[in-house]
């Protein structure tokens, strides 16, 4: 279900990492390599990054395949940045929400993307609404599991909490609520990616000159490129790469 990829490191196209690798997000959306869930990621696409001096980020979604869209081309060729977080998309089930489905999801200076399924979703995800503020679900910016994820990460982030932090304690609620979930989440402010892996891969990538890559897999053969263990918190920079574990904790939900 999905593909997604964060890159934190020195100016660049946003091509040169979603599609100019032979393994590239773009080339994922129709054959992946590693993907367990899913063969092919046409439901809507979308890539958000950093612009110099600007925290909050840009988008561009699109509902329809990342191959079918030239404007995509051009852009991903002449717009530069240091920091970017994109996804294309295989819907866990068939929406009506159009791009508004397709990661990555915004808020403030904050990029997010969902890479699994909700299990019983929307039902099992019932009990935790009472974890959002009045009025949450209401702004919903889509109708799928993975927005309905963004919001329980997002009210953590506006709380205070950490990124690590908001995403741990979003897996361990959505965990103990919906078992057998998946849950690869993956969150970037520009300065920092913070991901989880549960229950799909997850990958990481930290090369000379202040680059860092996180992603479902490698866009290319490099053998510096290693698989973070299921269960755990990874945190990066452009310089460094921690690994935790990720134990669902049970939290109350009313």
């Amino acid at each position: 279900m999905c593909r997604h990829i964060a890159v934190l490191g020195p100016e660049s196209p946003i091509g040169a990492a979603v599609v100019d690798p032979p393994n590239s997000l773009f080339r994922q959306s129709w054959a992946p390599r590693r993907q367990r869930y899913g063969t092919v990621n046409a439901d809507g696409f979308g890539v958000g990054w950093y612009a110099a001096g600007d925290p909050v980020p840009a988008r561009y979604r699109r509902a329809g395949p990342v191959w079918a869209d030239p404007s995509f081309a051009d852009l991903a060729r002449v717009v530069r940045t240091g920091a970017l977080l994109a996804a294309v998309r295989d819907a866990t089930a068939a929406d009506a929400d159009g791009e508004a489905a397709a990661a990555p999801f915004a808020g403030g200076p904050w990029l997010f993307s969902h890479n699994g399924a909700l299990t019983g979703w929307p039902d099992s995800a019932a009990p935790l609404t009472a974890l959002l503020p009045p009025g949450a679900l209401l702004r919903l910016e889509a109708r799928c599991d993975s927005a309905f994820v963004w919001a329980l990460v997002e009210h953590r982030l506006r709380e205070g909490q950490a990124p690590g932090q908001a995403l741990a304690g979003t897996v361990a609620a959505l965990a103990e609520a919906a078992p057998g979930s998946r849950l690869n989440l993956l969150l970037t402010d520009g300065v920092s990616i913070t991901a989880t892996a549960w229950g799909d891969t997850l990958w990481y990538l930290t090369g000379p000159g202040g680059r860092t890559a996180v992603a479902s897999e490698p866009y290319d053969d490099d053998p510096r490129w290693a698989e973070a263990p299921d269960n755990c918190l990874l945190t990066a920079t452009r310089t460094d790469v921690a690994l935790s574990p990720l134990v669902p904790l049970k939290e109350p939900v009313s």
